[in-house]
């Protein structure tokens, strides 16, 4: 089975730029999204319907924000909308697809770019996440939380780690926090399973000084495994020439 990630930074315009052509050459069976910023009903589904997939969709209440989804050729066994906290099911940060023997979810954490208020929230979020994907990992053992962390882990997860030291996505409490997370909950970072020392792999680059050109970037999505599929991992890769989004496409194929 292959499985997408994508912050897509707006479904909409993803799609007028190629994003349907891509999932054609493509062929995942699954396709996690984050940042939809949009509703269900916005989009003309037909491109994707004609690919086989169908949708499950989880929108902020605020419109042209946030918002994520799944596309998959699988029918789940049963689908979860939000992470049950009031504030950021609002935002449409969570949904899951219990495909019976195993599980993916397509997240989108906060962003504490924007100032103090935000980065608060974020720290909130993060708080939230570790406990409730204990929750999660309690009723699906195999499962897979895929999307936008916000957070690079490790200096070789960013293009300048010294002059970034105190930027929002590189704090120290954020980098902590990730490690925690995968060391406690037993989560592994599929991409580094495959290429623990590969430097300059990015998936997202801010839209200044032609950062993507001189793939000035950040490694921020993530598709974290349980280690009850550790096993199965056959594959990942990051996709840089995909250009849909600020961000690009990681894929990873399980056995």
């Amino acid at each position: 089975m292959k499985i997408l990630t994508y912050n897509v930074n707006g479904i909409r315009s993803a799609t007028k730029k190629g994003l349907p052509e891509f999932l054609a050459r493509n062929q995942a069976d699954v396709i996690c999204i984050q940042e939809v910023k949009a509703m269900e009903s916005d989009l003309d589904f037909g491109p994707y319907a004609d690919l086989g997939y169908k949708s499950w969709w989880f929108s902020a209440e605020k419109k042209g924000y946030s918002g994520v989804a799944i596309f998959s050729k699988v029918d789940p066994v049963s689908v979860e909308y939000g992470c049950g906290h009031a504030g950021f099911d609002a935002e449409g940060r969570h949904i899951l697809l219990n495909f019976g023997d195993f599980a993916v979810q397509s997240l989108y954490a906060p962003s504490g770019t924007t100032g103090d208020v935000r980065q608060t929230i974020k720290f909130e979020w993060m708080e939230h996440f570790e406990a409730y994907q204990k929750e999660v990992r309690k009723r699906f053992p195999a499962v897979l939380f895929c999307g936008d962390y916000n957070i690079c882990n490790h200096p070789i997860d960013i293009h300048n780690p010294k002059s970034n030291a105190k930027t929002s996505g590189f704090l120290p409490e954020e980098r902590a926090w990730m490690t925690k997370l995968m060391d406690e909950g037993k989560l592994i970072d599929s991409f580094r399973h495959f290429y623990p020392e590969l430097a300059h792999q990015y998936t997202w680059w801010s839209l200044r000084a032609g950062s993507r050109g001189k793939n000035l970037g950040w490694r921020i999505d993530y598709m974290l495994a349980s280690e009850e599929l550790k096993l199965n991992l056959a594959a990942a890769k990051i996709m840089p020439d995909e250009m849909h989004s600020d961000h690009c496409p990681m894929e990873l194929v399980l056995s």
